[in-house]
């Protein structure tokens, strides 16, 4: 389904991309020198459809950069979350080995009573 519906956005965007490339492929001098319009010393000499693709690949490529780090702050809480739920992992199984056994547990680990239940210190 994934596959059908990738296809159906995608088969547009393939047609108007190959169209774009068609009708714009007459050549366009890039230049990259603001001082010498005439003679510019650094210039490029491209098709219009590959300085678009170029053009949008680079804002793609920027567009991603920017989105990964504003999303620093959520990973570093993520991987600080992620120590601390290790952490209390590893004290709770520390403080299930220094408990004892329910002496009357009934079936499936419910306790009979609530008198019967064993509380554990808090953890400092």
């Amino acid at each position: 389904m994934i596959r059908f519906l990738k296809g159906l956005v995608l088969l547009p965007v393939a047609i108007l991309v190959v169209a774009l490339a068609v009708a714009n492929r007459d050549a366009v001098r890039v230049s990259f020198d603001p001082f010498s319009p005439d003679m510019p010393v650094f210039s490029a000499t491209l098709p219009l459809y590959a300085l678009l693709f170029i053009a949008v690949a680079v804002g793609v490529l920027l567009g991603g950069c920017g989105a990964w780090i504003g999303q620093s702050g959520s990973r570093r809480t993520s991987a600080e979350r992620r120590r601390e739920i290790r952490r209390l992992e590893g004290e709770t199984a520390r403080l299930k080995t220094y408990a004892p056994p329910p002496a009357n547990e009934g079936p499936n680990g419910i306790y009979r009573n609530a008198s019967d239940r064993v509380a554990l210190p808090a953890p400092r």
